[in-house]
Formats: C-alpha cells, structure tokens, sequence
C-alpha cells in the first residue's frame, strides 16, 4: 500500500466518523448514519479526483475506499459514547481528517503534475470538501463559513507539502509533519477560540 493510499483510508476512516457522529447527535437512523459517514469520509476525495481529471474517482475504483467508512459509520453506531461527548469528538476527528486530507489532496494533484498553488488549492479543498457536504445535509451551517479558523489549516498543511515537494522533499514524514501541524493548529483554534475577523459593523 503506498503513503497516498495508506493516509487516504486513515483520513477517510476518521472523516466517515465525524459524519456518523454527527448523524448520532441527530438522532438519525442506522441508514441516515451511514449515508453521512459515507459522504463525509468520500466527499472531498470526489472534489478532489474530478477537479485533476482522475477519474474515476478512487472511491469508485478500490473497494476500500467505499468499505471504510462503511466500517467507520457502523463501528460508530454500535459504540459511540454519551451524546454529551459527541461534539467534542466531532472536533477531534474532524481536525485529524482535514489534516489527512489536505495532504493527501496536495499530493495527489502534484503526482497528477498541477502547479504547486493550484496543488495547494486542491489539497484545501479537499480537506474541507467533506465536511461541507456533512454539515449541509445535516442542517448545519458549514464549519468553513463560520468565523473558526478551518481553510486556514487546511492550506497550511497542504502548503507545507508543496514546498517541501518543491525543493525535492519528498519522504513520508513530511506528509505527517504537515498532517499532524494542520491538526493541532485547528485543535487551539478550537480550544482558544481563535477566530477570523469580520466585518466591523456600518
């Protein structure tokens, strides 16, 4: 299994459970579980494979990629904790799969030969794409339209990657470098409250 495909699934695994957790905190149906375990964990890979022209997307053409977050939603069902606790593992491994994701989306488009900020583009996109879809479908206004710091991340890590690919840094743990600083700076952001700033009012 190569580095892209191995953080793909991780990052899908933990994306699907955002999805199901959430579809828990609804109050959702084994099935309505599933559907956003699915879409989360698939969504920003599909962004992601069309914008490049991969296609078909991956999700469609490897077993495992639709068979994880199958896995995810159902382990989720069955097991998840007290619906008190919910939202902050939402958080949790929403932040894990935006830092897997927006790497594994860098890479991709720049295997696919895109111009490093297009790559990093793509990389962001496909970190928040799931999570969109995710919080539409569920009634949520999306993360990435809120004044939380979440694209910032994203392109961070996705940014990282790029360059270190630039200047011919190309080993695993550069991945997970950018991965794991994409993650905990959403993670304070959370914590500390880190916001984006708005407009000051007329």
């Amino acid at each position: 299994m190569s580095l892209q495909v191995g953080l793909d699934l991780v990052g899908i695994f933990v994306f699907a459970i955002t999805g199901a957790l959430v579809g828990v905190r609804k109050q959702l149906d084994v099935f309505g579980i599933q559907v956003l375990a699915l879409v989360t964990g698939l969504g920003g890979g599909f962004i992601r494979d069309v914008l490049i022209g991969a296609t078909p997307p991956a999700a469609l053409a490897d077993w495992r990629y639709l068979s994880v977050p199958v896995a995810a939603g159902l382990i989720t069902f069955f097991l998840h904790p007290g619906i008190g606790r919910v939202e902050r593992l939402v958080n949790i491994f929403d932040a894990a799969g935006l830092g897997l994701f927006c790497v594994t989306g860098a890479l991709k488009a720049l295997a696919y030969g895109l111009p490093p900020l297009s790559a990093a583009l793509v990389g962001t996109i496909s970190g928040i794409g799931g999570g969109v879809i995710r919080d539409v479908l569920s009634g949520r206004v999306p993360v990435v339209l809120r004044r939380e710091i979440y694209a910032t991340p994203a392109f961070l890590g996705a940014g990282i990657v790029v360059v270190a690919h630039t200047l011919g840094y190309r080993a695993s743990w550069v991945a997970v470098t950018a991965a794991a600083i994409c993650t905990i700076i959403r993670l304070l952001a959370i914590r500390r409250g880190w916001n984006a700033p708005i407009p000051r009012p007329a």
